[in-house]
C-alpha cells in the first residue's frame, strides 16, 4: 500500500464504505466517451454515485472535467484525505473523507435523479463492465471485448 498512487489508496477506501453500505462499486468506470470516473456505484434501488478522489488541492485544480459527471449519476461526491482543505471544494456537492481502509460521508451530496432511460443505459453499462472484469480476472488468458 505505502507505493500506491494517492488516488488508488482513497479508491480503495471509498469502495470498502460503498460495499459496507451495499453498493456495488466500479472503479475507472467510463459513462460516455471521454469520461472516466474514479468509482461509479450503484445502490440496491438503482441510484447511482460517483466518487471523484482528489488526493490534493493541486490535483484538484488540474481537474477540469468533473462537472462532466453531473449528468452521469444521482449523486455526485468529491473523496478527500484527512487535511484536505474542504472550503477548496464546492459546497453544493457531496464530500466523503477516506483512506485506505474505509470511507465516510462528512457531507451528503444532493439528489439529482437522472432520467429513466439514460439510468437504464448506465446501470447496463456497470453491469457489463463489472461482468466483464470479473470473468478477466479469473480467467486472464481470455480475450474478451472492450467494457461497455
Amino acid at each position: 500500500m505505502e507505493n500506491e498512487a494517492p488516488g488508488f489508496t482513497l479508491a480503495r477506501g471509498v469502495c470498502r464504505f460503498l460495499v459496507d453500505a451495499g453498493f456495488a462499486p466500479v472503479t475507472e468506470f467510463s459513462p460516455a466517451p471521454g469520461l472516466r470516473t474514479d468509482v461509479s456505484a450503484l445502490a440496491r434501488d438503482g441510484e447511482i454515485w460517483v466518487i471523484e478522489c482528489k488526493s490534493s488541492l493541486a490535483d484538484l485544480r488540474a481537474d477540469r472535467k468533473w462537472r462532466g459527471y453531473l449528468d452521469w449519476c444521482d449523486r455526485y461526491f468529491f473523496a478527500t484525505p484527512e487535511g484536505f482543505p474542504e472550503e477548496a471544494l464546492p459546497e453544493e456537492e457531496g464530500l466523503i473523507r477516506a483512506d485506505g481502509f474505509g470511507a465516510a460521508i462528512l457531507r451528503q451530496a444532493p439528489l439529482r435523479p437522472l432520467a429513466p432511460a439514460r439510468r437504464k443505459a448506465l446501470t447496463l453499462r456497470l453491469g457489463r463492465a463489472a461482468a466483464l472484469r470479473l470473468r478477466m480476472a479469473l480467467d486472464p488468458g481470455a480475450a474478451g471485448p472492450a467494457e461497455g
